[in-house]
């Protein structure tokens, strides 16, 4: 009686909604018209499958049963049957065609903008670079970059003292995430800067690879707020598990409020690097601020203690570029070196450049000595 009673206990556990939100395992239904119809078509097939699975197998299970040797039933004997053979091939083909029609309907909305009503609300370029993302707001002014954010990173580390399993949304949180409004039409341009990626945020319904020297577009309308989640999707690189993807949906009212602010600081940041391009820093602050560029963008590869890594990311430690002419080793940040490093011209500002070039000289193993100021950076052309 008591394991009868734990199981009915399972039983009513597995089939609660809790239970069943908790352990999914069906396709993410989504947030968008085009999530929805993804999530449709994908149950029309499962139950098509489902259907012919039953029937397939309940015809074995009962030939097995009713035609078995021990009843002294002698197989038939025939070698063609023309019916038959046009039956078992139109059959599969219709069932093909049931499949293909709503396939083909799905698809052609993914790809194509006019299936979804009205018109563009708002264009995003998004580029991808190891291992970041690039947001641009087409006609707004707006610009940046989103990195995973920095608990994920320093969590990861090697040695890290930081348990993973403490840090909210591990791997999956970033310092600057994308805002869009809801029910808004929005039109996303993709493309990379050094290797492909792939943008995917599972409860848009579809993914799109950023191809360096191509253009790739996808259309979205959230209809509800909220934190939609997502990641690189190819194998860009050693870190392409660290380049997650975060959006932000709000209602119009407080997405403008939003977009008013990001305008307010993008012209605050511009004049502060304009600023500090032509300023004349001292050695502490350009080591000081060099090491936060560092541990941002260096220490993944490098490593946070300059050491790097043997056979692939050459170390900081002792390096004959850090150790030789300070031009040349800007010009190697700026510039980057084949697809293992990238170019940071596009990424940090001249001053965050100049600071990590020094910092690299002066720490790390490494005392130099010397210092490179903005102003006194390689021309970026």
């Amino acid at each position: 009686m008591k394991i009868f009673k734990l199981l009915l206990a399972v039983l009513g556990w597995v089939l609660s909604s809790r239970a069943r939100a908790d352990y999914t395992l069906n396709l993410t239904e989504g947030v968008t018209k085009l999530s929805h119809d993804v999530h449709d078509l994908h149950m029309l097939i499962l139950w098509i499958c489902v259907g012919i699975g039953i029937l397939v197998y309940s015809l074995l299970i009962y030939s097995i049963i009713h035609h078995r040797k021990s009843k002294g039933v002698v197989p038939a004997q025939f070698h063609e049957n023309t019916k038959l053979e046009i039956l078992w091939t139109v059959i599969p083909f219709l069932i093909l065609l049931s499949m293909a029609i709503p396939a083909t309907k799905v698809m052609i909305e993914i790809y194509n903008s006019d299936t979804m009503p009205g018109p563009t609300d708002l264009t995003v370029k998004v580029t991808g670079y190891q291992w970041k993302w690039r947001y641009e707001y087409l006609g707004e002014g707006i610009d940046f970059f989103s990195n995973l954010d920095a608990k994920s990173n320093e969590a990861r580390q090697l040695g890290a003292n930081i348990d993973p399993a403490k840090v909210d949304n591990y791997l999956l949180n970033v310092d600057n995430p994308l805002v869009i409004p809801v029910n808004k039409k929005i039109r996303f341009l993709f493309t990379g800067a050094d290797v492909i990626h792939s943008w995917w945020v599972p409860d848009f319904g579809w993914k799109k690879d950023t191809i360096p020297g191509f253009i790739t577009d996808g259309w979205v309308k959230v209809e509800k707020p909220g934190i939609y989640r997502g990641q690189c999707t190819e194998l860009c690189g050693r870190d392409h598990a660290f380049m997650p993807i975060v959006v932000i949906a709000k209602p119009e009212a407080e997405y403008q409020q939003w977009l008013a602010e990001q305008k307010s600081k993008g012209e605050a940041a511009t004049a502060q690097a304009k600023a500090e391009a032509v300023k004349t820093f001292t050695k502490d602050e350009l080591i000081a601020k060099g090491q936060e560029v560092y541990n941002a963008n260096c220490a993944s590869c490098h490593q946070p203690n300059g050491e790097g890594i043997p056979g692939a990311f050459p170390a900081i430690t002792n390096s004959p570029v850090v150790n030789g002419p300070i031009e040349e080793h800007a010009r190697l940040v700026l510039k980057g070196k084949g697809q293992l490093m990238p170019p940071f011209e596009a990424v940090l500002k001249p001053a965050e450049i100049a600071a990590v070039v020094t910092y690299q000289r002066n720490a790390l193993g490494n005392s130099k000595g010397d210092l490179i100021q903005p102003a006194e950076l390689p021309a970026q052309n």
